[in-house]
């Protein structure tokens, strides 16, 4: 049975989330503020964490970086802001995702599944063509100069680093993205993506080099990669 950090100051929102969340199976041990969770983590071991980013004695930030000192466990992010700035500090702060409120319970089952099922997946440093990828602090670098990535683009190379070896069909990058950003993914913004990614990180992005296409299938990872 997968146990579940919820650090959440809204009672409200606390109490459905319990409920949703033992009715998957889960089992859940909730802190309502900054200090119950750094208490609760002191004494218990979680395979997840879903953290609000405002509380009422600090912030999720902060929360987010005492999870990942005690225990290297998928976070992901309860928000309701659309401030995509505020998207990238967790991401960067090695959150792993996140969900703007109010948000529906499915998609948040489904996003929990897939965090805990690509936990410890990605290596912690990658290297491709010129590409450097931390990513336990989230810095992207491209022959030595940093690289700064939307909260989308990010999660989308962070999927192909963590599939290195896979060709990643069209529906699977779109079932990984889901509305990241606040922004509607479907099949025709991909493509956007993928070309606006391909900008920032492809020496040439008109032969790209990362992320090659498979022509009627998808993407997948070009050339010999180097990772810790």
């Amino acid at each position: 049975m997968k146990r579940i950090f919820l650090v959440e100051d809204d009672q409200t929102i606390a109490k459905n989330l319990i409920l949703l969340l033992r009715a998957e199976g889960f089992t859940v041990t909730h802190a309502p503020s900054q200090a119950d969770a750094f208490a609760a983590l002191a004494g218990n071991k979680f395979d997840l964490a879903l953290v609000g980013i405002s509380l009422s004695d600090g912030n999720g930030f902060t929360v987010c970086t005492e999870i990942k000192a005690t225990g290297d466990i998928p976070v992901i992010f309860l928000t309701a802001s659309g401030d995509e700035a505020s998207v990238v500090t967790g991401l960067n702060m090695g959150a792993d995702d996140y969900i703007t409120k109010p948000f529906r319970p499915r998609e948040l089952i489904a996003r929990i599944g897939a965090a805990v099922r690509k936990s410890g997946r990605s290596p912690a440093a990658f290297e491709l063509h010129g590409l450097h990828v931390d990513t336990a602090s989230g810095l992207v670098k491209k022959n030595g100069h940093e690289v700064f990535l939307s909260a989308l683009e990010y999660r989308l190379l962070l999927v192909f680093i963590s599939n290195p070896n896979n060709i990643i069909t069209r529906g699977q990058l779109l079932d990984e993205l889901w509305d990241a950003a606040g922004e509607f993914v479907n099949d025709n913004t991909l493509t956007v993506y993928i070309k606006r990614l391909r900008e920032k990180i492809e020496t040439d992005p008109a032969r790209p080099q990362i992320i090659l296409t498979v022509r009627g299938t998808g993407y997948r990872l070009g050339g010999e990669y180097a990772a810790e």
